[in-house]
């Protein structure tokens, strides 16, 4: 059995550095693993690893965009047009790697997972060829520092969600910069290079209330009285469909990145129909583990 997950999200959320640290992760657990680019606008410089399938083979961005006269957001779709018209060439690149876990990184333009139909008809394409496939979606921990931006977030992730119809896991990544330091307010200033924050247990389970309990100047700045209603309805939705919650994800700590692992291989029933080993399967690491 094979298995992939899509690595989505906003961009600046972490994903190739989240890509880079799940794979070395597996491979330390002796488990194989491997990266798939599918951003064809990433440049050599950005790459935090060497992706064993990189999108850029088939098509680049520039290249679209020098050829098509094409902007950055219609080259994009194009790209994915392109990719969805040669999927031999993705499921002939696929072929090699057998009971292997595929990290496929995505571009972080989140209009890609909202509303479009690419990475729907992908994931259907993976499917089709044996490849259990999950979603996460990263946002990052400074969308908390103000609670409209949170929530924007929020209702991105929900869409993307009912968008790809996969199983799927948000993740709150970048956690290691935010403090449990109480604040006075939403956006509190840096200290000691993180963000702190109060209540954040009512961000991991996104708690509606915040959004209408905005009462402080900033918001009356902002006239929320004339968006009071729309803050209504939207926590109405939220309530309605509760399907949003996030795992904190702190880098810096191997126990929370074994933590989102673990909750993805559940997600996904990794090994639930693997073959146990027989005794003449196992090599010498395995009984010297099990000493």
């Amino acid at each position: 059995m094979r298995y992939a997950v899509l690595v989505t999200g906003p961009a600046g959320a972490g994903k190739s550095t989240f890509s880079t640290a799940f794979a070395t992760h597996l491979r330390v657990s002796r488990r194989t693993a491997h990266i798939v680019n599918l951003d064809p606008a990433a440049t050599g410089d950005a790459f935090e690893y060497l992706p064993a399938i990189d999108i850029r083979e088939l098509v680049t961005l520039d290249d679209v965009m020098g050829e098509m006269n094409m902007g950055p957001n219609g080259g994009l779709v194009y790209c994915f047009e392109y990719l969805l018209q040669n999927m031999d060439w993705l499921e002939e690149e696929l072929g090699g790697y057998d009971d292997d876990y595929l990290i496929i990184d995505c571009p972080g333009q989140i209009e890609l997972y909202t509303h479009h139909t690419f990475l729907p008809n992908l994931v259907r394409n993976l499917q089709r060829m044996g490849i259990r496939t999950c979603a996460v979606y990263l946002l990052e921990s400074q969308f908390m520092e103000d609670r409209y931006k949170f929530f924007s977030g929020v209702l991105s992730a929900m869409s993307a969600m009912v968008n790809l119809e996969v199983p799927w896991i948000n993740i709150m990544s970048k956690m290691d910069l935010v403090s449990s330091t109480s604040s006075s307010s939403d956006a509190s200033e840096p200290r000691n290079g993180k963000r702190p924050k109060r209540d954040i247990a009512r961000y991991l389970d996104p708690d509606p209330m915040l959004l209408v309990s905005a009462r402080d100047g900033r918001d009356q700045q902002r006239g929320n009285d004339k968006f009071h209603d729309l803050n209504r309805a939207i926590v109405q939705l939220i309530e309605d469909h509760p399907l949003v919650s996030f795992l904190p994800l702190d880098l810096t700590s191997t126990e929370s990145l074994e933590t989102v692992v673990s909750h993805i291989d559940f997600t996904m029933q990794y090994g639930e129909d693997e073959e146990p080993k027989e005794p003449h399967d196992l090599d010498e690491g395995d009984f010297a583990d099990m000493e």
